[in-house]
C-alpha cells in the first residue's frame, strides 16, 4: 500500500482512480467532495454509506424504481427518465451554445448525450436484444484500446443537438416499447450476449435485468452530471 505521511494534498484532485481500502487516519478533510461508487464508508467511526443512499432515494425517488425486478417498476421508472433529459433539452435549446460547454474537464452536454447512444446500443441493443449490429457512429465509447473507435464508432464525428436528440429519442422508443412487453421472466433469464470481441467484455454471464439497469443507470447518473455542470456554467455568468 502506498502511504502518504504528512503530505500536503491541499486541493488534490483524484480521477477515475481506485482507493478501495483507502485509509485516512488523522486528515484534515474540509470542504472535500466525493463523487462516485462509495460503500462502506466509515467517517469518525460512524458507517455513512447507507444515510447518504437514503438521502439519495428522498431527493431522487426513481432510484427506487431502478433498482426494482418488477417490469412496472421499470417502465415507470424509463418513463421518468425519459421526461428528466426531455426537460433538459429543453433547457438547452433555451441557451444556444451552451450544450458545448463544459467544466471542470467533464463532458459537454452533447457529449454526454452521445455517450448514452453508446450505452443504449451496447448494453441494451448488444446484451439485452442479442444484437450484433455496428454502433450507432455518433456515440461515445470508452476511451481504451481495442473499443475506443471499433464497431462503427467514429469519433471524427460531431453531430449538431437535433440530430443527436432524434437519436435519442428514436433510442428511448425502443427501449419503452419493449419493456411494455418484457416479462420479469425474460428480464430473470442469461442476457443474450453475441460470441464475439466487442464492447462490453464483461457482460456475459450477467442477466436480461442487470444489462437493463446499467442503460437506466447510465441514463439516470448522467443526468445528474449534466444537471449539474448546466448550474455551474449558468452560475458563472
Amino acid at each position: 500500500m502506498t502511504r502518504y505521511v504528512d503530505e500536503d494534498l491541499h486541493d488534490a484532485e483524484f480521477r477515475e482512480c481506485d482507493l478501495t481500502g483507502a485509509r485516512l487516519i488523522g486528515v484534515v478533510l474540509q470542504d472535500a467532495v466525493i463523487d462516485g461508487l462509495v460503500s462502506n464508508l466509515v467517517v469518525n467511526g460512524v458507517e455513512v454509506s447507507e444515510y447518504v443512499e437514503a438521502e439519495l432515494d428522498r431527493r431522487h425517488p426513481v432510484r427506487v424504481l431502478l433498482r426494482s425486478e418488477d417490469p412496472a417498476d421499470l417502465r415507470e421508472a424509463a418513463r421518468q427518465l425519459r421526461a428528466a433529459w426531455d426537460a433538459t433539452v429543453e433547457r438547452l435549446r433555451r441557451a444556444p451554445g451552451i450544450e458545448r460547454r463544459g467544466v471542470n474537464d467533464e463532458w459537454s452536454a452533447v457529449q454526454t448525450m452521445r455517450h448514452l447512444v453508446f450505452v443504449h446500443d451496447s448494453w441494451f441493443r448488444r446484451c439485452c436484444l442479442g444484437s450484433a449490429e455496428q454502433f450507432t457512429p455518433m456515440g461515445i465509447g470508452p476511451e481504451v484500446e481495442p473499443y475506443r473507435d471499433a464497431h462503427g464508432l467514429d469519433r471524427s464525428l460531431d453531430p449538431p443537438l437535433d440530430e443527436i436528440v432524434r437519436v435519442r429519442d428514436a433510442q428511448s422508443a425502443e427501449l419503452e416499447a419493449w419493456l411494455d412487453e418484457v416479462t420479469a421472466a425474460q428480464l430473470a433469464a442469461p442476457a443474450p450476449v453475441p460470441e464475439d470481441d466487442v464492447w462490453p467484455p464483461y457482460a456475459r454471464g450477467r442477466s436480461v435485468r442487470q444489462c437493463l439497469r446499467t442503460v437506466l443507470n447510465e441514463t439516470f447518473e448522467h443526468h445528474g452530471f449534466c444537471v449539474r455542470d448546466l448550474d455551474l456554467i449558468e452560475a458563472q455568468e
